[in-house]
């Protein structure tokens, strides 16, 4: 396969390899390919958090927040990840 550069991307790639940071081009395409695919799974994972959200308040399975329940909820949610309300401050 062959990928042809904008001449800004050659720029950005030849500064990166004389500043140390790259030490070919091909390692520019490499990052930007693992960068793409951890972009990739991220997305993928925010959609099955949003359906699953979907789902939880089509079912009823969801609280409402309000500015006099939310001091509660937080502290539910930091006690459930055993973290003191001191250290969340």
């Amino acid at each position: 396969m062959e990928i042809t550069l904008t001449p800004e991307q050659e720029d950005l790639i030849k500064h990166e390899i004389e500043n140390g940071r790259l030490q070919h081009p091909e390692e520019a395409v490499e990052q930007a390919l693992a960068q793409w695919e951890e972009r990739r799974r991220d997305l993928i994972d925010l959609i099955a958090a949003l359906d699953e959200a979907e789902e939880d308040f089509k079912t009823g399975r969801y609280v409402e927040c309000t500015e006099e329940t939310l001091p509660a909820i937080k502290a539910q949610i930091l006690r459930d990840a055993g973290i003191s309300s001191v250290a969340a401050k």
